[in-house]
């Protein structure tokens, strides 16, 4: 059974409504232009990547398949738009029997991207297509601006586990949809429950400072906690002193004391000292975890510090300074008329300021230099190239309205580590840069 099925108290019965009102006011003016039934294609893309980044992570693509899936128009969501006068009676009644029908190909989700990469490929109606923009773009953006986040700190850490902290830090719901997407970037576990119960990824705590404050004395709030949880426990060593505290961890819960946390602070210096003192007291294999407003950073400057693993909130849910992919949907074909058998036609943007996008029903493949690293993105419209055949990157996730390609969220964490890893070794570097390979149109 996939664990998203479980579903949540928190979900909601239909994601009609997660959309413009735009949408709905062009899909009206399309029914009555005699127009909405034209096949059409939407691509979503991304014209750039945010400064610095070298690549871009998909990630969201499941939670788009279960929103494709609930893109219903009950009673409840009809009353409202009926109320608001948001559309005609006529448009009314063809929402009512809304159901996508058409196909959807894109990159698989982990998989990693680049400017001009198409990476969702949505064929239908006009009527049908156009609908799905925001939520899809809502999804999307949030998900994989969290997701290459989470990969470039977990290229900081190597082989150092991280933990996802940062529902405090984010919508309630948003910090589900961020846990999901950190997992799928390299973290290994996360804090929020409700994640654990709709993912299935692991979940892990222990105690705050707030548990040291309730009790009367350091020793007692540690004494608490190990006879509670057992000596493998994490005890939190910052709210007083820190050296006084690991002493007094491990004479309460011994040398097989599993870790302590370490939650401010110079967290390098800490940690060395802390290292030191733990190896004196036998304590050799009790772990340091660290947190503390972590970025990528932060945690490639602690690469030579004794930690073990990091916990990360705040910058991790924001995207490390960019919270958005700013992808887009565009119209990129149509048919001259709502004749199934019409041929498409290219259409495209023309605008200043960069805006312009290419027009065509899109293919995208990746070129290997003879070492078998990725050395370009290739992108046409036209017959794929003999010697790309094997190398395209879109799959079919959707065909005729039914979900053709779901995975388990551990299949798509090693798509992604395996996807990151066939990139030139000069994509894990923080400094700011370029795309690390360029995209070529054919």
């Amino acid at each position: 059974m996939n664990s998203a099925d479980l579903g949540l108290p928190v979900d909601v019965p239909s994601t009609a409504l997660f959309t413009d009102h735009y949408e709905l006011t062009m899909l009206q003016a399309a029914l009555r232009a005699g127009t909405a039934d034209r096949r059409s294609v939407f691509e979503v893309f991304t014209r750039r990547l945010p400064e610095g980044r070298r690549y871009g992570v998909v990630a969201g693509t499941g939670r788009v398949l279960d929103a494709v899936e609930n893109f219903r128009f009950d009673a409840g969501v009809l009353g409202f738009l009926r109320e608001r006068k948001v559309v005609d009676e006529a448009t009314l009644a063809w929402l009512a029997e809304y159901r996508f029908s058409g196909d959807i190909w894109g990159y698989p989700e982990g998989e990693v991207y680049f400017p001009g990469s198409p990476l969702l490929r949505v064929e239908g109606s006009f009527a049908e297509c156009v609908l799905l923009e925001t939520v899809i773009l809502s999804i999307l953006n949030h998900d994989s601006a969290i997701a290459a986040a989470a990969s470039r700190m977990a290229s900081a850490a190597g082989d150092r586990p991280l933990i996802e902290m940062g529902a405090r830090r984010t919508h309630e719901l948003a910090a589900v949809a961020a846990a999901r997407a950190a997992y799928v970037g390299g973290f290994t576990t996360t804090s929020d429950l409700a994640a654990g119960f709709r993912y299935g990824i692991p979940t892990v705590g222990t105690s705050a400072h707030a548990f040291t404050l309730l009790h009367d004395s350091e020793r007692d709030a540690f004494r608490a906690q190990v006879d509670s949880l057992g000596e493998g426990t994490t005890l939190l060593v910052d709210t007083y002193d820190v050296k006084e505290a690991v002493r007094t961890a491990v004479e309460i819960a011994g040398p097989k004391l599993g870790a302590v946390r370490i939650d401010s602070g110079d967290l390098l210096l800490v940690a060395h000292r802390v290292r030191q003192q733990l190896d004196e007291l036998g304590a050799t294999d009790t772990k340091i975890v660290v947190t503390s407003d972590l970025d990528e950073y932060a945690i490639a400057s602690l690469a030579a510090a004794p930690v073990d693993a990091y916990g990360v909130g705040t910058q991790l849910v924001t995207g490390s300074g960019h919270p958005t992919c700013s992808m887009v949907y565009k119209l990129v074909a149509r048919a001259e008329s709502a004749d199934p058998k019409a041929p498409l036609v290219p259409v495209a943007k023309k605008s200043a300021g960069g805006k312009t996008s290419i027009g065509g029903r899109k293919w995208a493949a990746r070129r290997l230099d003879k070492d078998g690293a990725a050395e370009a993105e290739v992108v046409g419209t036209g017959a794929v190239p003999a010697e790309l055949a094997d190398r395209q990157l879109l799959v079919e996730l959707v065909k005729g309205g039914d979900v053709v390609s779901r995975e388990p969220l551990d299949a798509v964490r090693a798509r992604h580590i395996a996807a990151r890893d066939a990139l030139p070794l000069s994509a894990t570097q923080l400094s700011k840069g370029e795309a690390v390979i360029p995209t070529e149109y054919v």
